[in-house]
């Protein structure tokens, strides 16, 4: 049993976290930066360590200022959260070495699934489905030869890549000479690795992805899977559970398949593996993610399974008591971010009117409150509204009486709430039609 967790975070994931284990009975710790002072996982957690000024650089991703913070806590358990160190192996390395827990994969598998080919040899060799593409990272040659085998369009993408970062879509052999070496460029500026691999590109995918629990004991459970296909820029901003796509029968084959890929690589935590989808149902896997997602709650809406206190219970050595769930209902998440809803630029300020919505089968995710300053310095994300209905169309009708509910105002303060609004209505939407460039097509 930890008696301590530091959670090595912020925003509404830090708070997710401690509340979490505040149910357990295990104490937490808050980190925090200078501009995060006054931020409400400060204000929840047991204790609060200051780890350095705004610059993440120089907070969040400061592995020493992290670990010294765990020295002078006596935690006995880091909790990661999502971005920022989360998939990093060397700070997972490091907790591990320092006689701390890390709640969440090894570094060994980390390393596997953040090396975007080793995870594709090891999913081709337990039978998922792949994009047609290359075997491996290539150069530019042999990236022009890839492209004129399978054809294209093709995806640049680096392999060390995640997040929706160093992607790069290629139209001609032209294009593809031009964009190859600026791909290169900033794959190593972004990942410290500048190695490319090509894929071809699938025209109007859906996003779908499949969220896994794995204890230390070999057991795996995938619950069911999530779509993500309203996005900006690779960027998730709404999510549901199940996909209104996947029919059972996918749905149990992939899940399976999953099943197998996490034991070989040993997974141990929550994690999701993503997919593409095209346009006659069949399934390609992209990568996996080692980490909890921010769009976890849908999922937990539809199986009643806390995911956040089974990283935490996995951690200390519980055994997975959960079989595969039957999914209940329809439950949507959209991410209310402080941005412009029609630019997408980002849109910091302060709080000063806000109104959260309530009700049967609402939930909301949050770090702010009145008076609260939304800094510059990090993501966008005020909060997450989650609803859930017995059947997709009343999900979607609670998602909109929920947005209309919805106040959040200050000065220089905008919200992407009206683009949900428009999502939620939208004809393409409301019939499952919708995929990753739905969202570009409706702001035209």
């Amino acid at each position: 049993m930890f008696k301590k967790v530091l959670v090595a975070n912020r925003g509404e994931i830090a708070v997710r976290a401690i509340r979490a284990c505040r149910e357990l009975g295990i104490k937490t710790v808050a980190v925090y930066s200078e501009a995060d002072r006054n931020s409400l996982h400060v204000k929840l957690a047991d204790e609060a360590v200051c780890i350095g000024p705004a610059d993440p650089k120089k907070s969040y991703l400061d592995i020493p200022a992290i670990m010294s913070a765990v020295e002078v806590t006596k935690a006995d358990a880091v909790y990661p959260g999502y971005g920022f160190l989360a998939e990093n192996p060397k700070f997972a390395e490091i907790v591990q070495k320092s006689r701390v827990k890390f709640i969440g994969p090894s570094p060994e598998t980390l390393e596997i699934i953040g090396d975007k080919i080793r995870a594709k040899e090891i999913a081709r060799r337990v039978g998922l489905p792949l994009v047609p593409g290359s075997e491996g990272a290539v150069d530019l040659e042999g990236a022009i030869e890839t492209a004129t085998r399978i054809g294209y369009p093709v995806v640049l993408k680096a392999t060390a890549g995640g997040g929706g970062r160093g992607i790069r879509i290629v139209m001609s052999e032209k294009e593809l000479r031009e964009k190859f070496p600026v791909a290169v460029q900033e794959a190593e500026a972004s990942f410290g690795d500048g190695r490319i691999y090509v894929e071809k590109f699938i025209v109007n995918p859906k996003h779908i992805e499949f969220q896994v629990l794995a204890d230390s004991k070999g057991n795996v459970v995938v619950l069911g899977e999530r779509e993500c296909s309203i996005q900006r820029r690779h960027q998730k901003l709404l999510e549901e559970a199940p996909s209104p796509s996947v029919d059972p029968r996918s749905r149990r084959e992939i899940s399976e398949a999953v099943v197998e890929f996490c034991k070989e690589i040993g997974y141990e935590g929550a994690g999701t593996v993503e997919f593409l989808m095209d346009e006659e149902g069949n399934f390609y896997f992209m990568e996996m993610n080692g980490r909890i997602q921010v769009e976890h709650p849908v999922t937990e809406m539809v199986t009643g399974v806390d995911l956040v206190k089974w990283q935490v219970k996995i951690a200390m050595g519980r055994r997975l008591r959960i079989s595969r769930p039957r999914l209940r209902g329809h439950a949507i998440e959209m991410r209310i971010n402080a941005e412009d809803p029609d630019t997408f630029l980002p849109s910091p300020g302060k709080v000063e009117n806000l109104i959260l919505p309530g009700g049967m089968g609402v939930r909301v995710d949050t770090h702010i409150y009145p008076g609260y300053d939304v800094p510059p310095h990090y993501d966008s994300l005020l909060m997450k509204l989650i609803v859930w209905g017995e059947t997709r169309e009343e999900a979607i009708r609670r998602g909109l009486r929920a947005l209309e509910e919805t106040v959040i105002s200050g000065k220089g303060l905008k919200t992407n709430l009206e683009f949900h609004k428009r999502v939620l209505r939208s004809k393409e939407f409301r019939e499952g039609r919708h995929h990753v460039g739905f969202t570009e097509s409706m702001m035209v």
